[in-house]
C-alpha cells in the first residue's frame, strides 16, 4: 500500500477530541484520521451511488403525482425564503 503525506491543520478543540478517541481506541493520531477519513469516503461515495441509481429511475410524471397526493398545507414561518 502506498502512502502519501498531507500536513493536517485541525482546530485545537478538534484535535484533542481526535487525540482522545484514538487513545480510547488504542491507536496512533495518524491512524484514527486516516481510518476516519475512510469512513466519510465510504458514506459519502455509497450515497452518491444510491441518488445516482435513484435518479436513473426517476421521471417528472411520478414527480408530479407524488406532489399532487401532498398536504395543502401553507409552509411555517421557519421554511419560507426571504
Amino acid at each position: 500500500m502506498s502512502k502519501a503525506t498531507y500536513p493536517l491543520k485541525l482546530p485545537m478543540s478538534i484535535k484533542k477530541a481526535a487525540q482522545r478517541l484514538a487513545k480510547e481506541d488504542g491507536v496512533s493520531l495518524n491512524q484514527w484520521i486516516a481510518s476516519a477519513v475512510a469512513q466519510k469516503v465510504g458514506v459519502v461515495e455509497t450515497a452518491a451511488e444510491f441518488f445516482k441509481t435513484r435518479a436513473c429511475k426517476a421521471t417528472g410524471s411520478g414527480l408530479m403525482k407524488f406532489l399532487r397526493t401532498a398536504p395543502k398545507a401553507t409552509p411555517q414561518t421557519e421554511d419560507v425564503v426571504r
